[in-house]
């Protein structure tokens, strides 16, 4: 099993980013009342089917966790990472 992907925290550029092989691969938010809305995932065509993503926002949702801030999935694959792990519901922003 490959060792997971290191995640940094780039909050200049509000996003979690890795560099795989070369490649930057990136999740994208902005911070608005205590809610980081996730708008944004991107893992090159070469790295993908690696568990980059996940890796991503896995680490975005960790630091959330730790912030106490709420997430709002407008990213897709955000969504669809968070309906997959139940245990991340409790991050949800409320509308």
């Amino acid at each position: 099993m490959p060792t997971p992907p290191e995640i940094v925290h780039n909050a200049a550029a509000h996003r979690f980013e890795t560099r795989v092989d070369g490649h930057l691969s990136v999740a994208e938010y902005r911070l608005s009342g205590g809610i980081m809305h996730m708008t944004h995932t991107e893992v090159p065509a070469a790295l993908q089917g690696r568990g980059i993503a996940a890796a991503l926002v896995e680490g975005a949702l960790a630091h959330a966790r730790s912030q106490g801030l709420k997430i709002n999935p407008l990213c897709s694959y955000v969504r669809s990472y968070m309906q997959r792990h139940p245990q991340t519901q409790d991050l949800l922003a409320t509308s």
